[in-house]
């Protein structure tokens, strides 16, 4: 079910699947909209209801001018309250674990349990010279989006690859900058210490983010955090591996 609410004279979207009585709470990442969650789904406990949001920018919510980590956060409160989700387990994916790890922060009281799947630090990170300008000016560029879709997946199934592609493509080039400038640059490390939630972080086999720097750049500033790996994947275990993960997730919440 397609839900949609106003702030600030624009449209955040959100999609809302089961009717369980346990809200879960599905953050994206950069470069791709709340769809990429679609092939989790079935896997998912019916115990929960899960509310899945579309960034600014990203599937049905408006393009801003700005895509700040705190945007992100802010959209995401408004989109749980409009959805009637007081206290909820979360989980961010890719830089939606670093607004994942912001809006834990920032509400303690509302987040039950925090799982952070192949999550960009809250220090950000800084990607080597070639990669960084691939990343920066892929916006509404199929070819290169699908040059880091390369990069970044190693088990896609059949038809991944293209839905990805065309919902990448859809994202307008300055929200694919500005949040890239964003989850690069990170800086929201101090937060972290005001985390209260249980909290998983989830590895695969990611080329970007090994395990050793995975738990020592999230788990260990994190209190209460713990670390489990689901092999095989790449960047998009949701996609690549979305029954293993979704055992793991069902399992810890």
């Amino acid at each position: 079910m397609k839900k949609t609410l106003q702030k600030d004279g624009r449209t955040l979207a959100y999609h809302i699947h089961g009717e369980g009585n346990e809200d879960l709470v599905l953050v994206h990442g950069w470069m791709v909209s709340g769809a990429v969650f679609n092939r989790l789904l079935p896997h998912l406990d019916k115990r929960f209801r899960v509310i899945i949001p579309d960034h600014r920018g990203a599937g049905g919510s408006s393009p801003c001018d700005t895509y700040q980590l705190e945007d992100y956060v802010a959209d995401l409160d408004a989109i749980v309250t409009d959805a009637g989700a007081s206290s909820f387990n979360l989980l961010g994916h890719s830089m939606g674990g670093q607004i994942a790890q912001l809006y834990a922060a920032n509400y303690p009281e509302k987040v039950k349990k925090l799982a952070l799947v192949n999550t960009v630090p809250a220090s950000g990170m800084q990607l080597p010279p070639e990669a960084h300008e691939l990343f920066i000016n892929a916006g509404e560029k199929r070819e290169m989006l699908n040059a880091i879709l390369g990069m970044a997946t190693l088990d896609l199934p059949q038809g991944a690859l293209e839905a990805m592609l065309d919902d990448a493509e859809t994202i307008p080039a300055d929200c694919i900058r500005q949040a890239y400038e964003s989850w690069t640059g990170g800086g929201i490390e101090e937060s972290l210490a005001k985390i209260q939630a249980t909290t998983l972080v989830v590895g695969t086999d990611d080329p970007f983010l090994p395990h050793d720097f995975l738990k020592a750049a999230v788990v260990e500033p994190i209190k209460n955090a713990s670390f489990a790996v689901v092999p095989g994947a790449g960047h998009y275990p949701q996609i690549e591996r979305s029954s293993e993960l979704a055992g793991v997730l069902n399992d810890f919440y």
